[in-house]
């Protein structure tokens, strides 16, 4: 499969731990355009999974997103964007530098999530995954209607074969 993103845009990842979102992007967009919540945290605190700085680090999540907009680079914002207010804080951000906004959803099995955790550095475990992929069950049903100029719905399959192109 392929995927076209305009630049300068926004492509939000969406899913659960596990589901290979950061692989994803590693593998599809150069290093500066992606934008990680957990190297947000790292940048803070010199931990990845540090929650404490939870609220510090996606301050500056969004700012580096905004910011890139605003020179008008490809962004990618890496993190579960499971909530609808996460997803919609981002759209926010892209709309004020006039960015069209694909969301590419990782529709992973949650005992695939589980298995991909496990391969980690970094593991969160069953109960986290559990819950976020509750949660993307609900984001499924969400997103449609959500006003993303684009929406991709990865499969498990999809994860691994899509690729991306930037126009």
């Amino acid at each position: 499969m392929r995927v076209m993103v305009p630049e300068p845009s926004l492509v939000i990842l969406c899913g659960p731990a596990g589901s290979g979102k950061s692989t994803f992007a590693v593998r599809n967009f150069p290093e500066t355009a992606v934008v990680s919540s957990d190297r947000c945290r790292a940048m803070i605190a010199d931990d990845e999974a540090s929650l404490r700085v939870s609220r510090d680090a996606f301050a500056l999540f969004h700012e580096i997103i905004e910011l890139r907009l605003r020179h008008r680079r490809l962004t990618v914002a890496d993190s579960t964007a499971l909530h609808p207010d996460a997803r919609r804080a981002l759209r926010t951000i892209a709309r004020r530098s006039g960015a069209p906004v694909t969301a590419v959803v990782f529709d992973v099995p949650e005992a695939t999530c589980r298995l991909w955790d496990a391969r980690r550095e970094r593991k969160v475990g069953t109960a986290v995954i559990r819950r976020q992929w509750e949660m993307l069950q609900d984001a499924l049903r969400r997103i449609p209607g959500e006003g993303y100029e684009q929406t991709v719905i990865l499969s498990e399959a999809d994860v691994a074969k899509t690729r991306v192109e930037v126009a």
